[in-house]
């Protein structure tokens, strides 16, 4: 049964406000969560708690773990589903948030706005005959990896608490259920102004824009809609340049997992690259590659160009002009990535100035990584030390000859060795969530309600720097272990 919102503590600091349920209707439909019988919290965010303005204490309260499925609901909660379209493997179809509703956004106390959702809480009127419900171990693992992205330090939604609901979803097999609660910038997707493109309402496409720019932009105030979108532009380029330089393959790329804010956002089949291979795909569903970990940044762009087709209406009251600013924009997005990705192998080499043959030296790296088939974290982990610096850390002939280059590269900054480590270890995490270690930790949750695993694991990679972590955390697993998959776990 669903407690009413007067019945809830207002001690445990929530301060609710439903700024986009107040733009046109067109845009979201009204939603209640569906109870469950046995609610009980799994993990709890008491760090993301206590900068969301929170109580942690009253929050982790056994009445209380009903609000982490829906069965209670904060004061003002008015919740919602939002209404978004979106190219799935670049076929357009409508959507919506078909598990997900909005609470409401929290404001903190140094003012900022926060989405609360709950993900997995039951059908909506965009579920299109699903049950809206999830299984424990997808939500777990978009816990863990959100809060490892934010470890990282790149732009994430993030994970607030995984409540069991004390019932079972059905999908190929019997599943334990549980609901995720979601902490977002904000939820608005490049799917959203498909969306509304889709149904030629230009006043709501001019009202999503303006409390879009308000919202992310809000230095753009005066700003053209050309200029805003350059900037959410330049977001994506470097928010798609952090995850390569860690690995990342985020595995499902479709236009309504494209936050307009600059966050990650939807842990589907998300995986990080062990060995290096610039093709590697782990989604059982990305049967030709599109999503693959060197596709990332042409995909980026392919989902602003749907972008800027929903927003041509307010690029240029001429039709034509208004494709020929876009594309001018669109043409500008490799340089702003590759330069921002440049930088950033820059800092994982330990160079803090810019010469004409970088890009070609980083390449010669990542070439011979894939050659030999070496782990991409531990690789640049290895070259973090002052030992590396001076001496080949792998003996192939191959390598040394790019050592040679590397230090002589390094000979041509002001800064010493001790500069140039530090700015590598900062650069290069000792800890990332392997693959292996991710689905130990998932199964020992999800089969034996064993969550020892995870928390250990989550520690580790929430200090993804710490050079004291546990070499279980740090090593690839075995070279003849099989090809790691990923699900969507819907």
């Amino acid at each position: 049964m669903t407690i009413h919102p007067s019945q809830f503590p207002t001690t445990a600091g929530w301060n609710l406000d439903d700024s986009y349920s107040r733009l046109p209707s067109l845009l979201f439909r009204e939603a209640r969560p569906t109870a469950v019988k046995h609610p009980s919290l799994a993990v709890f965010n008491e760090a993301l708690s206590r900068s969301l303005g929170l109580d942690p204490e009253i929050l982790q309260q056994p009445d209380q773990a009903g609000l982490f499925t829906g069965n209670i609901l904060p004061p003002s909660a008015k919740p919602i589903a939002q209404a978004y379209a979106g190219h799935q493997f670049g076929h357009f179809t409508t959507l919506g948030d078909g598990r997900a509703i909005l609470l409401g956004e929290q404001l903190t106390p140094d003012n900022q706005r926060f989405d609360i959702q709950l993900k997995g809480c039951g059908r909506t009127p965009f579920s299109r005959g699903g049950d809206g419900l999830a299984a424990l171990g997808p939500m777990l693992r978009e816990y863990l990896i959100s809060e490892a992205m934010h470890a990282l330090g790149i732009p994430t939604t993030r994970s607030l608490a995984v409540s069991t609901t004390g019932e079972n979803i059905f999908r190929n097999e019997e599943l334990p259920g549980a609901v995720l609660t979601r902490v977002a910038s904000s939820h608005i997707r490049v799917g959203t102004f498909q969306w509304v493109s889709a149904h030629q309402d230009q006043a709501a496409l001019r009202a999503l824009a303006d409390y879009t720019r308000r919202r992310h932009f809000p230095d753009l105030a005066e700003a053209t809609n050309l200029e805003f979108f350059h900037a959410i532009m330049k977001r994506q380029a470097s928010l798609i340049a952090q995850w390569l330089q860690v690995g990342f393959i985020h595995g499902v790329m479709n236009t309504d997992n494209m936050a307009l804010c600059g966050e990650t956002i939807d842990y589907g089949p998300c995986a990080f690259v062990d060995r290096y291979d610039p093709d590697t795909v782990f989604s059982s569903i990305d049967r030709d590659g599109r999503y693959a970990y060197a596709n990332q940044p042409t995909i980026a762009r392919w989902n602003l160009a749907r972008l800027a087709e929903a927003m041509i209406p307010l690029l240029h009251t001429d039709g034509k002009q208004a494709v020929e600013l876009a594309n001018e924009a669109l043409n500008q997005f490799q340089g702003i990535f590759q330069n921002v990705w440049l930088d950033r192998m820059r800092a994982k080499l330990g160079i803090f100035n810019k010469e004409a043959d970088d890009l070609a030296l980083v390449q010669r790296l990542l070439d011979w990584m894939q050659a030999s088939k070496i782990d991409f974290t531990g690789t640049f982990t290895t070259l973090s030390s002052i030992a590396s610096l001076d001496h080949p850390a792998f003996p192939e002939p191959t390598f040394a000859g790019w050592h040679a280059d590397w230090k002589n590269r390094l000979t041509r900054q002001s800064e010493d060795s001790l500069e140039i480590i530090r700015k590598m270890k900062s650069a290069n995490p000792r800890v990332i969530p392997r693959n292996h270690k991710v689905e130990e930790a998932l199964n020992a949750a999800t089969l034996h309600s064993d969550f020892a695993p995870f928390q250990k694991l989550l520690s580790a990679v929430t200090r993804p720097f710490d050079e004291t972590s546990d070499e279980t955390f740090t090593t690839p697993p075995p070279t003849d272990s099989p090809r790691y998959q990923t699900f969507c776990g819907t």
